[in-house]
């Protein structure tokens, strides 16, 4: 797979023309038409409008979504696979090379999007008016870019940059409810794969089960999964983990046959001390002075 260290070899190397700035590009396509089919990674932010006329499965979009444009991010050295994608109308990329970003609040305020984590199956579906305020922004972001740029010209393109993610972070919030409303609460999703997880007796095989196990139960990825399930119940994934083995663990705490290593051990704890450790944080008491408190 080709890595491409800069905009210029990754222009080259895509039959692109040359970028105008040598760390931020803008890729266009203005009416039907093919990108082939190529996989590479770079080192840059990717945010990508596209308006799909096949390929659509592979943007995840399902009947309970808009039939809209719909926005994918990626992150530096994140794999992008192009493949078989026709765009019926406008689409374009924005490539921002990580050394665009030095210096400014951008560089770190970035890292805290995690949808530049989540899968190309996982792309956010815009409604007719979330579309209209994208491409408003790309478009004054297009006029920086093209005409004439000056030494604000950075400052400005970062800020509409900055207003995407923003209304991204809202945007996918709203199609977090949508899902939710159709096919039900992914909280209940999570818990009956840790149930099953249980009762397939991998606790004591694996130890405790980790998000992405249990993302790839459910199809999804971790970052997505984790923030659905915070939207949900205001809680991580991880936070639901500890939860559910907490709940287990004052079941066994009630029947009053096993000591507290041994149920440490058999909800895959990797030693007895984390454990209490972490059932006081959940319960407030200790694991026996929760036993005692079932006693009287």
């Amino acid at each position: 797979m080709k890595h491409y260290r800069t905009l210029t070899e990754l222009h080259a190397g895509n039959h692109w023309d040359a970028p105008q700035h040598p760390l931020f590009s803008m890729i266009g396509c203005q009416s039907e038409c093919t990108l082939g089919n190529r996989e590479f990674t770079t080192d840059c932010y990717v945010i990508a409008f596209k308006k799909i006329k096949s390929g659509v499965f592979m943007y995840g979009r399902t009947q309970y979504d808009h039939d809209n444009g719909c926005l994918f991010f990626a992150k530096p050295r994140q794999i992008i696979e192009l493949k078989d994608l026709q765009f019926e109308e406008k689409g374009y990329m924005l490539l921002i090379h990580e050394d665009y970003l030095n210096g400014h609040e951008l560089f770190k305020e970035i890292e805290k999007y995690s949808f530049f984590d989540y899968e190309v199956t996982e792309a956010l579906h815009l409604s007719p008016k979330e579309e209209q305020i994208i491409l408003e922004l790309h478009s004054k972001i297009q006029g920086e870019y093209f005409n004439n740029p000056d030494e604000y010209s950075r400052e400005i393109i970062l800020s509409h940059i900055a207003s995407i993610l923003k209304y991204a972070q809202r945007y996918y919030n709203r199609q977090f409810i949508d899902r939710t409303q159709v096919t039900g609460k992914t909280s209940s999703k999570f818990n009956d794969a840790l149930r099953k997880y249980l009762e397939e007796g991998l606790l004591e095989k694996n130890g405790l089960p980790n998000v992405s196990f249990l993302a790839e139960q459910l199809f999804l990825s971790p970052r997505y999964l984790s923030d659905l399930l915070k939207h949900e119940t205001g809680k991580t994934a991880m936070e639901l983990i500890h939860v559910f083995m907490i709940s287990e663990a004052k079941n066994l705490l009630r029947l009053g046959e096993k000591g507290v290593a041994e149920i440490a051990y058999e909800l895959g704890f990797e030693n007895a001390s984390y454990f209490t450790r972490l059932f006081k944080k959940q319960t407030g008491m200790k694991p026996l002075e929760f036993r005692k408190s079932q006693m009287n």
